[in-house]
């Protein structure tokens, strides 16, 4: 499993569509070459569709080929790019309607085709602009940042003007109910176990064992969010508080179009994406690129209490300075093969690079008993972390007769490489901060990482009748991980390997996976009940001292909801599901930083997966200019992972994840919208939860109730001609963990966008933390030690972004998805 596997189906995919864009059948064009392609017993009617008081072309123009006789719809279609048409419809007399939207629609009568004459010239028909029919699309069509059905929330990037010019990360980050912390790690409703998903699927782009892509990733590669917190069977069963799926921007209409976007911000921050789209009759070529170059600066500090009496300095600072940053390109491109009217063959690679880096200073400020600074240490890391990430896949998309009936089936492969390099200097001094005569400790580490997944899936859905339907699938996915990590020591100017830091570990994964849903509705109520049975088989293994964990296991995972529809805009269903979280490879892994030499972090081979019954009550409520979803859930997990510190003789922590006994979350969730006038709309959220974890490892006991919540709000305020002005407050309660607590934390974020060059560009200029509050504080305490501890990964951000549209209209992007909405998302399909 290697780049050139990948390489070989990239470019094996990319020549068949070559050769059937070449040698396909002639493609109809708008113009008298067209009649030589007609059907037997058909004509065509063909045209072209202007603005009247500027001439230009309007493309994806609705074209309607009505009856004479009682003006029901025959055929129809949509203007290209150049607002030419082409329809095929049979013999007869015809009348025709050409509409647009915030145009006057035309009428054309008395349109004949019959033998002798096939093609039905319309020449160019002018469409005259209607205020009135615009001035109803800018209100009506306008997309809310959020919106949501009973069982998934979607969140449209767009619309955040604090995401212009972020990175996946911040995006979720922005998302009710989603926080990240300082280490990157992703959660929902206050749980880590949270999967993350790319159009539907796992992706190189989130990270390999971690989430650490999703900062590289661009916001202008990124459509939308979807968040799942009650999975039905049809989803694979990983992630026990729910399915987080990025959807990145894809479009399947007719002509050329697409977006470019470009930022600059301080502190240091470049980026630029562009999303291209192609459509002519059978193929659609889609193609994004992005690029991200930038630099966070970080700063932080920790204070530790040590109660052994074998501990020389029981009271210790550290004060970190760091900056992360790097450059990053992103590729991603493929066609969609309308093989014919209900067959779909979609291919795509994608490709990223990423050269990175990562320095810090540590300075520990060492006390003895009476708290008189003894010693001060400075430790400097200097890193590099080179990536290489590439994905192929392949899908096929059949619909049958039947409306609803489908089959799909998709294959992909990923694979990746990454290598970090790193140097660190430590240098002791005196309380006078005098160089101590000992030698100045020189030490590097590197981590060599690869993996290759390959995974294969097929759906298939079979309405019995207008109301009922099942649906069966399957998914198997192989997963193969290893990670070389060799830490080494100057001494004497020899390095020497130093063993009880360094080992190599390998992962193995294979998980096989069926499902079965059945779905019914009668009257106001509908059901679905489905279960999943899942195998896996997982095996991790240090080579260096040979020690092997080989675990495989079998659970079927039930899933049901239920719904009510009270009445128009006002619903209500339960749900049940069964959810698994195996651990991360980062959580496996005992070996993989060296960063903090007082502070190491390594995984735990022996970790069990969790397992949660989750239960949710969703209330949903429309008005004619507010929406309410409510949410009333509770969790019961059972082999609960949870990173425990232990302090050794030395005054080193050593963190780990271990398996505790049980949680029992309980929450009440709010989100909601209200447009208040025409040009002012308010969005917010609220997340009620109390949560109870009992444990024990050894001896100790691992206890914790904790009753937080975590609240957005969201104001956007339309002004000027084109304008808007948005205002976010962000805040997240205090909540207690096993080991300590964790202390509250708030934000304010600025944009304003305005829009150019006739509504086709936006300019926006968006602060992120404005008062340089998001600062990520501790308390922990375990038996023997207690540390404060405060840092903040990135400071406040302040960016300007220009996004040019190419033959788009912002109306559009605004309004509901169309044909070009699937992007990956979930409605069934995976």
């Amino acid at each position: 499993m290697n780049m050139k596997i990948g390489a070989l189906i990239a470019t094996l995919i990319f020549t068949t569509a070559s050769l059937l864009m070449g040698q396909g059948t002639e493609l109809p064009v708008a113009d008298g070459a067209a009649a030589g392609t007609i059907e037997k017993g058909k004509g065509m009617i063909i045209g072209r569709v202007v603005d009247q008081d500027t001439d230009t072309p309007l493309d994806f123009a609705t074209i309607s080929v009505l009856t004479r006789k009682d003006s029901s719809v025959v055929t129809g279609g949509i203007s290209e790019v150049d607002g030419k048409f082409a329809v095929e419809v049979a013999y007869g007399e015809y009348l025709v309607k050409v509409e647009f939207i915030s145009y006057n629609a035309t009428f054309i009568d008395n349109v004949v085709l019959a033998p002798g004459k096939k093609l039905a010239d319309l020449g160019t028909i002018a469409l005259s602009v209607s205020a009135q029919v615009l001035q109803e699309i800018e209100v009506v069509a306008e997309k809310s940042e959020m919106t949501f059905d009973l069982d998934k929330r979607v969140f449209n990037v767009g619309k955040d003007l604090a995401n212009k010019g972020g990175s996946a990360e911040e995006i979720l980050d922005n998302i009710p109910s989603v926080t990240v912390d300082v280490d990157g790690n992703v959660s929902l409703r206050g749980s880590e176990n949270v999967r993350i998903l790319v159009d539907g699927k796992p992706s190189g782009l989130i990270g390999v064992g971690d989430t650490d892509g999703l900062k590289s990733l661009p916001a202008g590669m990124i459509d939308r969010v979807e968040v799942v917190t009650n999975a039905s069977a049809r989803y694979e069963a990983s992630g026990t508080s729910g399915i987080i799926n990025i959807v990145l921007k894809k479009d399947r209409q007719k002509g050329i179009n697409g977006s470019l976007d470009v930022n600059a911000g301080f502190p240091k921050r470049y980026g630029a994406a562009v999303n291209l789209n192609a459509r002519r009759d059978k193929v659609n070529w889609f193609l994004n690129y992005g690029l991200r170059n930038r630099t966070g600066p970080g700063s932080g500090y920790t204070n530790q209490e040590f109660y052994s009496e074998t501990i020389e300095f029981p009271y210790t600072e550290q004060l970190r300075t760091s900056e992360r940053g790097g450059v990053s390109n992103s590729f991603r491109g493929g066609f969609d093969l309308f093989l014919s009217d209900r067959d779909i063959l979609t291919a795509a690679a994608l490709y990223r690079i990423g050269d990175d880096y990562s320095d810090a200073l540590t300075t520990f400020r060492d006390f003895d008993r009476n708290r008189v600074l003894r010693e001060i240490s400075e430790r400097v890391q200097d890193e590099t972390e080179e990536e290489i990430d590439a994905e192929y896949e392949l899908n096929y998309e059949r619909k049958f007769d039947r409306e609803g009936q489908k089959f799909t089936a998709q294959f992909q492969y990923q694979n990746s490489e990454e290598t970090e390099s790193s140097d660190y200097l430590q240098t002791s001094f005196d309380a006078e901060y005098i160089p101590l005569d000992s030698d100045i400790l020189t030490q590097k580490s590197i981590n060599v990482e690869s993996n290759g997944t390959y995974l294969l899936q097929a759906d298939y859905v079979q309405p019995l009748n207008n109301d009922q339907k099942i649906e069966l699938g399957t998914r198997n996915s192989i997963r193969r991980i290893g990670n070389d990590y060799l830490v080494e020591e100057l001494n004497n100017g020899i390095w020497e390997r130093l063993d009880n830091l360094s080992n190599n570990f390998n992962y193995e994964e294979n998980i096989y996976a069926v499902y079965a849903i059945y779905a019914n509705k009668v009257d106001k109520w509908s059901y679905q009940i489905g279960v999943r049975g899942e195998h896996s088989e997982v095996l991790t293994e240090l080579l260096e001292t040979q020690e092997v964990n080989d675990r495989s296991y079998t659970n079927l995972f039930p899933s049901g909801h239920l719904n009510y529809e009270i009445n128009k805009g006002n619903a209500l269903q339960l749900s049940y599901s069964r959810r698994i979280s195996r651990p991360r490879f980062w959580y496996l892994n005992p070996f993989f930083t060296f960063s903090n030499n007082r502070n190491i972090w390594g995984g735990n081979p022996n970790l069990d997966p969790e397992f949660t019954d989750s239960y949710e009550m969703g209330y949903l409520r429309y008005w004619d200019k507010a929406t309410l979803g409510s949410s009333l859930y509770y969790r019961h997990t059972t082999g609960v992972i949870e990173r425990i510190a232990r302090i050794e003789e030395d005054g080193i922590t050593r963190t780990q994840p271990e398996n505790l006994s049980t949680q029992n979350s309980y929450g009440l969730e709010f989100t909601g919208s209200i447009d208040f006038t025409k040009w002012w709309r308010l969005d917010g959220s609220l997340n009620i939860f109390s949560q109870k974890t009992q444990g024990q490892i050894d001896d100790i006991i691992l206890e914790a109730e904790a009753f937080s919540f975590q609240n957005r709000l969201s104001s956007r305020i339309k002004f000027w001609k084109d304008a808007e002005f948005q205002t976010r407050l962000w805040y997240r309660a205090p909540e207690n963990r096993t080991q300590g607590r964790r202390k509250s934390m708030y934000s304010l974020d600025l944009g304003f966008s305005k829009d150019l060059l006739k509504k086709k560009a936006t300019i926006t200029i968006s602060v992120q933390d404005l008062l340089n509050t998001r600062k990520y504080r501790n308390e922990t305490f375990g038996n023997g030690f207690y540390s404060d501890s405060e840092f903040q990964r990135r400071a406040g951000q302040t960016t300007v972004s220009f996004n040019y549209r190419i033959n788009q209209k912002k109306q559009r992007e605004r309004g509901e998805r169309g044909e070009g909405g699937d992007g990956g998302d979930f409605n069934g399909e995976f």
